[in-house]
């Protein structure tokens, strides 16, 4: 009788078996999740309708006007609406501008940093005051710099996101395994291949934590800066606008738009990061 491991033939049928029970218990998360959500719309729809509050809407109808408002246009424009490019489409795009910024800026000044324990110890102090300052109390300082407008919208948005990015990569960074770093100067590799082979791998499950968390901030960062006066559009301008029209319909709409945002943000960036260093860190969130 062939015993796995034994013989040395592979257990195939092991192997697809633990797959197939992988993918199954994957499908059946997912489901409950799924159905989770469902029961809690449910909740809401039958809480708002036996109030019948015009404060707080059935989300059916806040789906049907978020629709109608953004996502009821031609096909030639992807189904978007003129108000949705005039304003959804900005605030993506200061968004992503602002989230890019902060985590170049981040990635480098971290492996910077955290490369020397001399220049982290030296660092980590201005690091951590400067993440602690609320981005609010900056906003004189940027308009002041920058003046109301897109310029300093960008620099609210990375000023606040890079400081995840950058003490993530530097812990990261440092936390490099002895062992490697003395293979790797045994092998002579010069700074470059240091970076490539070395740091950045070793870095990276903290480098997306700081990703994830820049990326909240920068949804964040962007709303608020655009509920700042001089802003002409974008989604934080739609909703200060239905605010001030009593437009409470609206106003969920946009609560509702973010929350969408975000999640598919963050699933988004869970899924590069899945296929960058596997699902062995997925169980520890």
């Amino acid at each position: 009788m062939a015993v796995p491991g034994v013989s040395g033939v592979p257990d195939v049928s092991g192997a697809a078996g633990g797959r197939r029970a992988a993918a199954s218990a994957a499908a059946r998360g997912a489901l409950l999740r799924w159905a989770v959500l469902a029961v809690a719309v449910l909740v809401w729809e039958a809480a708002a309708r036996a109030h019948g509050s015009v404060y707080f809407p059935p989300p059916g109808r806040i789906v049907r006007h978020a629709y109608d408002l953004w996502f009821s246009g031609p096909v030639a424009h992807a189904f978007l609406t003129a108000d949705a490019v005039d304003n959804i489409l900005p605030s993506l795009g200061r968004m992503a501008a602002g989230f890019a910024l902060a985590a170049v800026a981040g990635i480098a000044l971290g492996v910077a940093v955290g490369r020397s324990r001399r220049a982290y110890a030296l660092c980590n102090p201005v690091l951590q005051f400067a993440r602690a300052v609320p981005p609010p109390a900056l906003v004189p300082v940027f308009v002041v710099i920058f003046d109301f407008g897109t310029p300093m919208q960008l620099a609210s948005i990375v000023f606040s996101a890079v400081w995840p990015v950058l003490i993530n990569t530097a812990e990261g960074t440092r936390n490099t395994e002895p062992l490697r770093l003395d293979v790797a100067a045994v092998l002579r590799l010069n700074a470059a291949e240091r970076l490539w082979l070395l740091f950045l791998p070793s870095a990276l499950p903290r480098i997306f934590a700081g990703l994830r968390l820049s990326l909240s901030l920068s949804l964040i960062l962007m709303v608020f800066s655009e509920l700042l006066p001089g802003t002409a559009d974008g989604i934080g301008y739609t909703l200060t606008d239905a605010q001030s029209r009593s437009d409470l319909l609206t106003v969920w709409a946009v609560l509702l738009l973010l929350g969408a945002l975000g999640y598919l943000l963050n699933t988004g960036l869970l899924t590069v990061e899945r296929r960058l260093i596997g699902r062995g860190r997925e169980g520890t969130r």
